[in-house]
């Protein structure tokens, strides 16, 4: 995921474009308008050909040494989701809470062929333990995994000529402290998918360069979001650990 930043975007004739996964019909809103291509995040779309759309797929893991203290445990951090969303994101000005466990975030433009989108996505974290809904991949014995997800997104800055027919984006990712072995250690994978379906203007581009773009853009969205997790979230979980001695006086 790309770090948090803002654009003005261009004024043009632009329309509202509502989509969901059942493939309703969308209505049209006033002229003059931005261009918002909304749809919830999902893992499977069709063209409009009635051909699935190719889905482009980046994966990244983190394994690194986790130092804990008494009283300050990785677990009880994991649990204040509010503070561990602004280690991530610290940019306050291109977030908003919606409400206990989702955030919307506004990131900077993606470039991706000839265009150029602004991502706006509602980001949800949650805390698991005790093994309940776990994802397949976490051991059934770590104490506590922070889960991450899409659950809605939009596109903006598109314009009528470049809009794609179809367009997905996803993300799914855990973050968890391992204590099975002789030190603790701080886990986690993140996954980002892009799935569409080039507008008319550019399907002449070939299937390989198309594939080289999209999983470089991924690529570069999925390192950002490990130097963030590796970097300000560990050094917000030592400011916290230094915190607890004050706070239990």
């Amino acid at each position: 995921m790309s770090e948090l930043g803002g654009a003005c975007l261009a004024p043009c004739r632009q329309r509202l474009i509502p989509c969901s996964t059942g493939g309703g019909r969308g209505e049209w809103g006033r002229p003059k308008q931005r261009r918002f291509l909304r749809c919830r995040a999902a893992s499977r779309h069709r063209g409009t050909a009635g051909k699935e759309a190719p889905t482009y797929t980046s994966r990244i893991a983190t394994d690194i040494p986790l130092y804990e203290a008494p009283g300050a445990s990785f677990d009880r951090y994991l649990e204040d989701k509010p503070r561990v969303f602004q280690a991530i994101f610290p940019d306050k000005r291109r977030s908003q809470q919606l409400n206990e466990d989702q955030w919307r975030i506004q990131m900077l433009p993606i470039q991706f062929l000839f265009l150029t989108v602004w991502p706006v996505i509602d980001m949800r974290l949650r805390c698991k333990s005790t093994g309940r809904d776990y994802p397949p991949q976490i051991p059934q014995d770590v104490s506590k995994v922070l889960e991450l997800d899409i659950t809605r997104w939009e596109l903006q800055g598109l314009d009528s000529v470049l809009e794609p027919s179809h367009f997905a984006l996803g993300v799914k990712g855990a973050l968890y402290p391992d204590r099975r072995g002789t030190r603790s250690r701080l886990k986690g994978q993140l996954e980002m998918s892009i799935s569409f379906v080039l507008p008319p203007m550019l399907a002449l581009v070939p299937a390989d360069v198309r594939q080289s773009v999209a999983e470089s853009v991924l690529t570069r969205l999925v390192e950002n979001m490990k130097h963030k997790v590796n970097g300000s979230l560990l050094a917000d979980y030592s400011k916290f650990k230094r915190e607890q001695p004050r706070q239990l006086v």
